[in-house]
């Protein structure tokens, strides 16, 4: 069941009146990643090792296994050809699935030690590829760890240069761009706040400071873990107890709280209003009112 949590007058404005959660498939695994492709939705199946297809039918939802094994991927997301780039858990690494279903390395390491466990990605306006490198997968959270950090990096497309950008995160996770690309906001679950960085027009970072804190009430289930933007700059992160909607300085409008602790969401549809959230078992959808920033670094 839907609960809205409202905590300004201005969240009505994205979420309506009287906003319909849809849940349109379950019996999963672990849902996250959600990425619109068009006219379907795919999202991974971390436990089960398995990329996801999901159309939605008038008989009903249509669900196929579009890659298996799948490095228990999580974070998914287009590159400016509309390749899919993929945070893979197990396998240590960020690929590319190209257009003949191929797929390729884009980061293994840095300076010659294994990645941790990839987490989440974005693509900027230049095409270039930032991702978050936690813990997450790593058996324990630890053994198998060579890098002395947990960063988030840089990847040049045609080069496949890699950059550390930050090195200062406890658990980076979720990350997404303002609507200009001039800003970079980034999840740290270990934290349970939000950073946010400039981006240069080399696309290094400055700043860092905290932009919002994202904890709950104690006896709340969930980390600030993934998060989309839309086009007013509105920011749509899962965290303790459900979604959490910030405006673009930072001020909690209010929470989307659905029956399962959601992961991470997406945008889609025609007019990308379509909001769909991946969570645990399930993945959900609600229209809002706002359209999504669905550029290719949202």
């Amino acid at each position: 069941m839907l609960q809205l949590e409202p905590k300004s007058p201005d969240f009505e404005l994205i979420v309506g009146e009287n906003p319909e959660l849809k849940r349109l498939a379950s019996g999963f695994g672990f849902t996250e990643g959600p990425l619109w492709k068009g006219d379907w939705l795919l999202f991974s199946d971390i436990p089960n090792n398995r990329l996801v297809e999901l159309r939605l039918k008038d008989e009903g939802p249509e669900v196929l296994t579009v890659r298996y094994p799948s490095g228990n991927a999580n974070g998914n997301t287009h590159d400016h050809e509309g390749r899919v780039l993929t945070c893979e858990h197990s396998n240590r690494r960020v690929t590319r699935t190209e257009k003949d279903g191929s797929v390729e390395v884009i980061a293994s390491s840095f300076e010659g030690k294994r990645l941790n466990s990839p987490n989440d990605i974005v693509v900027d306006q230049k095409g270039a590829i930032y991702f978050t490198d936690p813990t997450f997968g790593l058996p324990n959270r630890s053994e198998g760890k060579e890098l002395a950090h947990q960063g988030l990096y840089r990847v040049d497309p045609s080069t496949l240069q890699i950059d550390l950008l930050v090195d200062d995160l406890q658990l980076p996770n979720g990350l997404a761009f303002s609507p200009d690309g001039g800003l970079l906001y980034v999840d740290d679950s270990e934290m349970h706040h939000m950073r946010v960085f400039n981006v240069a027009q080399d696309g290094s970072l400055t700043g860092g400071e905290v932009f919002a804190d994202l904890r709950g009430q104690p006896n709340e289930v969930g980390v600030p873990d993934g998060m989309k933007v839309d086009i007013k700059g509105n920011i749509y992160c899962t965290a303790s107890g459900g979604l959490w909607v910030l405006n673009s300085n930072g001020d909690h409008l209010g929470r989307i709280v659905c029956p399962e602790i959601p992961a991470n969401c997406g945008w889609g549809n025609e007019e990308n209003r379509t909001l769909f959230i991946t969570a645990r078992t399930s993945v959900y959808s609600i229209e809002l009112k706002i359209p999504g920033n669905f550029s290719t670094f949202a």
